[in-house]
């Protein structure tokens, strides 16, 4: 553990060092390896502890037993708490992810201020292994396989030089004179020390620890890749937590390298001249971008969402590059991303943006004669009877243009969406908002406020780019069967 602290610059003599303890072996073992440590790293001591609300009277017990612990040690305790189920119900998070935003943020409140200069966490060789095995899963590049670095909040790696930016700024070229990075505020020492080594050390001074039952629920997905997947995998090769470490050490590497070359691009970025909706203050120009390599595009569209952290997968990163391009156009084209962002394209500009709202656009209500045909919002809706009940669902370039009804459906009209409307596709679990369900990216933004929807008096039987709900879908038995058509009208061409 000494020559990984010193190799990575995790601890420097004189740091003010709270170890993050639960009561489990893992973190136990890095407060007993710490204090064995202390005098020859010249630092200062103190237990972190942080109660999740989750366990009840086992997670109370948890927190007396590190409270004992940290008394046994005359070491400075520092504990807080938080209502772990609630906050992930408000926040519409899983319980790993409530636990984990809710325990740094209280690590963040201690190194922010002047109790401890850094946090210690107790993440050991096999959680690198079922943090990369995750990522891999999850169809992660690089920097997800990177998986846990040593040091964060600060920390990039002893090899980066000072050309680290500020989060949203265009980078400037790579400075050539190398500079120490920043001291990491939070520091993971064990990540070459494997779960059952510490465990061994433990037994070996005779030092308890508490284990937490939820660790053997599969319901968690980090358990089942723990007890499930890396046991199989295992048999194929039986270093594979190994393995799986050096493949994050390397993925680690090669991202510093790309940081360099992303950052060292001062041709690509265009003037910060104001925008509508701005939320970050870097543009492209899409020339520029589209003369690198392919890769090299791939990577500086992912560097630009960092600042809003949109958390490109690839399929958005392509749709950015389709975007680039295009023709040059005045008017603004947009692509959606996860978080309620958007790319925005016009001229030689690309940049990313907070996604407007939907709104709804000027009422309008048109009768639907069957057989007839109505316009509107660029698009034709027609109603015709038939007798093949299977032409239904056809598809016409990127929407399904056509569904077949019940032909007992008469009395028809077109009209825009409007607030509140719900929807309920077939073959879909339950009835959504109409305004969600127009958040999908094969609908054209610009075309949002106007988008039509067919209705048999008060009830929605069918939204264009949608399946009709079941209960209006024509019987195999019925002689015949009203189809409900949507034809798209030719486009004028860009006079601008």
């Amino acid at each position: 553990m000494l020559n990984y602290v010193r190799r990575h610059g995790l601890m420097q003599p004189g740091d003010r060092v709270g170890v993050a303890v639960s009561g489990g072996a893992d973190s136990v073992g890095l407060l007993r390896l710490l204090l064995e440590a202390r005098a020859e790293l010249g630092i200062v001591l103190s237990v972190v502890h942080f109660h999740h609300k989750i366990r009840g009277a086992e997670a109370d017990a948890d927190e007396q037993f590190v409270r004992e612990l940290a008394r046994a040690f005359d070491l400075e305790l520092h504990s807080d708490s938080g209502d772990t189920p609630a906050f992930a119900r408000d926040h519409k998070m899983s319980l790993e992810a409530a636990a984990r935003k809710l325990r740094y943020g209280f690590f963040d409140r201690l190194t922010g201020g002047s109790t401890v200069h850094r946090v210690a966490t107790a993440h050991t060789l096999d959680d690198q292994a079922e943090t990369v095995l995750m990522r891999f899963l999850r169809g992660s590049g690089t920097k997800g396989l990177a998986g846990i670095y040593p040091g964060a909040g600060g920390w990039i790696s002893a090899s980066v030089t000072s050309s680290v930016r500020k989060t949203g700024d265009p980078p400037t070229a790579v400075s050539s004179v190398p500079a120490p990075p920043p001291a990491p505020r939070i520091v993971r020492p064990l990540l070459e020390v494997g779960r059952e080594e510490l465990r061994l050390y433990l037994q070996q001074l005779g030092q308890t620890w508490r284990e937490d039952a939820s660790n053997a629920d599969t319901g968690f997905t980090r358990n089942r890749v723990r007890h499930e997947i890396l046991p199989l995998l295992r048999q194929l090769n039986p270093n594979l937590e190994q393995v799986l470490s050096e493949t994050a050490e390397i993925a680690r590497e090669e991202e510093n390298w790309w940081h360099e070359q992303t950052s060292a691009q001062p041709d690509l970025w265009a003037p910060r001249s104001a925008q509508p909706g701005l939320s970050v203050p870097s543009k492209m120009w899409v020339d520029v971008l589209l003369s690198k390599p392919v890769a090299l595009q791939r990577r500086l569209i992912r560097m630009m969402a960092e600042g809003p952290d949109v958390h490109l997968e690839f399929r958005h990163v392509e749709a950015v590059r389709r975007l680039a391009a295009e023709e040059a156009r005045r008017a603004e084209r947009v692509v959606e991303l996860p978080n309620g962002y958007e790319a925005v394209r016009r001229e030689r500009e690309l940049w990313f943006r907070h996604r407007r709202p939907i709104t709804e656009g000027p009422c309008y209500t048109l009768a639907l004669d069957v057989p007839g045909e109505c316009e509107v919002a660029g698009r034709k809706i027609r109603a015709s009877l038939t007798r093949d009940l299977g032409c239904g669902g056809r598809e016409k370039g990127p929407y399904v243009r056509a569904v077949v009804l019940d032909s007992a459906l008469r009395g028809l009209s077109v009209r825009n969406w409007r607030a509140g409307d719900c929807y309920w596709p077939a073959h879909t679990k339950e009835a959504k908002k109409l305004k969600e369900l127009l958040q999908s990216p094969h609908i054209p933004r610009e075309q949002k406020p106007y988008w039509p929807v067919v209705t048999y008096g008060e009830v929605i039987v069918w939204v264009p780019g949608f399946a009709a709900p079941e209960r209006f879908q024509a019987r195999e038995s019925a002689p015949q069967a009203l189809l409900l058509e949507e034809v798209l009208l030719p486009v004028e061409p860009n006079r601008s």
